[in-house]
Formats: C-alpha cells, sequence, structure tokens
C-alpha cells in the first residue's frame, strides 16, 4: 500500500496511490482531476485525450478526459471554467486531498478527497465546491468521468411497481434535443438502460434519470468500472431532475452524478460523494433483464452512501 511521485502521460511528480489491487494518478499541475483509475498493470478505465496530456497553462478550457468535477447547469463560462492551473495536494496514507484555487470564471474553488480503500478496488470521492463570490449562486455539483471508447454503460431505474401498486409516476427519464432512441446504440430493459460508445457514430446521444440508489457503470474489454451516490427525493435536482446521467460521441462516454441544486451563500460550500469499483464483467450488452439484476444485485450497486460525505 503506498502513495508515491510517479512520471503519467508527460507530467512530472504526479500522485499515485496504490494497494497492489488497483491505482489511481492525479497530476499537480491541472485539476483537480483524477487522470487513471484501473486494475495494477491494467487498462486505464478512463479515457484520456492525447493532444492534451502533460500539458498545462492553456487559455481554452481543455476535454483531457480522466474525472473532473463541474457546475450545474451547464453553462458555457461557467461549467467550462478553466482547471488548467497547478492544485495543491496533501498525501495521508491511501487519501489525497487535491484542492483548486478559486476559479475567476466561477467564483468557485472545487477539491476533491480521493481515498482508495486499503483492499480491493474501492474509492471514495468526495466532491466539494464552495462559493467565494460575494453573492449568493444557485448550481449543484457535478461528477463526470471520461470513460474509454469501445465499451457499453449502464443504468438503473428506480424499483418498478405493477400498475395496480403504484398509480402516480416514480421518475424521470430525461431527454436533451439531440437525443434519438431510435439509435442503435441505445438498448432498454424492464429496469436498465444502456448505451454503447462507438467511435464510427458521429451524432452524440445523452440521456439522464433519477434513483435515490443513482449509480452508472461502463463495461469494455471485460472490465467495470461502477460509480455509485446517493440521491434525497425530496429535494430539486438539475436537469429535469437528474441524479445520474450518461452522454456518449465519437470519442468517448461519459458516467455523470448530481447533486441536488440550490441557492448556497458566500462561503458556504455542497458536498457530493461517489464510489467507485472495479470488476471483470461478462458481455452485458446481449444479457437479459433478469441475468443483469443478478449480477448488479451480487456487487450491490444500491448500497447506502452517506449524501453528506
Amino acid at each position: 500500500m503506498a502513495s508515491e511521485r510517479v512520471e503519467f502521460a508527460g507530467w512530472p511528480e504526479c500522485y499515485r496511490l496504490s494497494n497492489g489491487t488497483a491505482d489511481l494518478v492525479v497530476p499537480p499541475q491541472i485539476g483537480p482531476r483524477v487522470m487513471r483509475y484501473g486494475f495494477i498493470g491494467g487498462q486505464n478505465l478512463f479515457h484520456n485525450f492525447a493532444h492534451a496530456l502533460g500539458k498545462a497553462g492553456e487559455t481554452q478550457w481543455q476535454n483531457r478526459g480522466g474525472h473532473r468535477l463541474w457546475v450545474a447547469p451547464e453553462h458555457p463560462a461557467i461549467s467550462k471554467a478553466l482547471d488548467n492551473g497547478p492544485v495543491e495536494v496533501a498525501s495521508r496514507d491511501l487519501t489525497l486531498l487535491v484542492r483548486q484555487p478559486v476559479e475567476p470564471e466561477s467564483g468557485m474553488a472545487k477539491e476533491m478527497e480521493v481515498t482508495l480503500d486499503p483492499v480491493g478496488t474501492r474509492v471514495t470521492v468526495r466532491h466539494r465546491i464552495t462559493n467565494r463570490n460575494a453573492r449568493a449562486v444557485r448550481f449543484a455539483p457535478w461528477a463526470l468521468s471520461v470513460m474509454r471508447p469501445g465499451g457499453t454503460a449502464i443504468a438503473g431505474f428506480p424499483p418498478r411497481f405493477r400498475h395496480d401498486e403504484r398509480l402516480l409516476p416514480t421518475n424521470p427519464l430525461v431527454m436533451w434535443g439531440y437525443t434519438d432512441f431510435s439509435d442503435p446504440r441505445w438498448r432498454f430493459t424492464r429496469r436498465f438502460v444502456l448505451l454503447r460508445q462507438d467511435s464510427a457514430a458521429a451524432v452524440p446521444q445523452k440521456t439522464g434519470l433519477f434513483n435515490e440508489d443513482s449509480w452508472g457503470a461502463y463495461a469494455v474489454n471485460g472490465e467495470l468500472f461502477l460509480k455509485r451516490a446517493r440521491a434525497s427525493a425530496g429535494k430539486e435536482y438539475p436537469d429535469c431532475g437528474c441524479s445520474v446521467e450518461m452522454f456518449t460521441n465519437q470519442h468517448m462516454l461519459e458516467l455523470e452524478t448530481l447533486g441536488p441544486i440550490g441557492m448556497i451563500e458566500p462561503g458556504e460550500f455542497v458536498e457530493h460523494t461517489e464510489e467507485w469499483s472495479l470488476h471483470h464483467v461478462p458481455d452485458l450488452w446481449r444479457a437479459g433483464d433478469e441475468e443483469l439484476g443478478e449480477w448488479f444485485a451480487g456487487i450491490g450497486p444500491g448500497a447506502t452512501i452517506d449524501p453528506t460525505g
């Protein structure tokens, strides 16, 4: 078990956490971002954009890939506030606390506390955004994981009921203007929605939903990345009520979870916690609803997570 400094993708002195089973990498030159997460010696489940690796200080926002923290709802200037400068990193055992200076564009200060369990693959990521503006701002935390191409994403619906058990709706299933559910990259079962990443498909796709046990997973090359967060049914969420979203284009696929939206006073902060894990998987795209249900029940995607961190 170790925290060490390594070269990664052209950035020297990056922080690497490893417990002998899984590892992750955080570069101090940019961020806060986690640029690698995977089994030791295995593939990086996150996608890294080659053109932006090893660089820093750009005057425009860079889609480098990895895992990042944004502000929702999406805004061209505020969401894409620059994260191209150095961050402060404090390392203790298998925990990294990564702090970014206040963003001039948004007036927000972002932090990630990333902890790798001593055994297994579980990572706990506590995201914090502090409002450093002189006025209250309405926003929500938004955690985005950029996944390598060639895989399949899956998210679970809230519990299903018979018509005679519950008459009122249980959750939104949200479309964007470019969402096309006739696209063959989509697949729906009774309890799940799946989305394939296809590098030959030029048109992006996106959907979102609400689930108190918010989770999304991505399977590629026989391995699966699972992220989980806890949502609160009594609170308002961005994007027509989404707590989990998935987006794809020809380059990658994003798994996203969101916290509740509200007015945050000057000096106050919001926190949003995700738990990650890695698994070996069969071909999920061809699995039926019952098989998917049994498989995900076995790894516990509905585990309780403290929404306050």
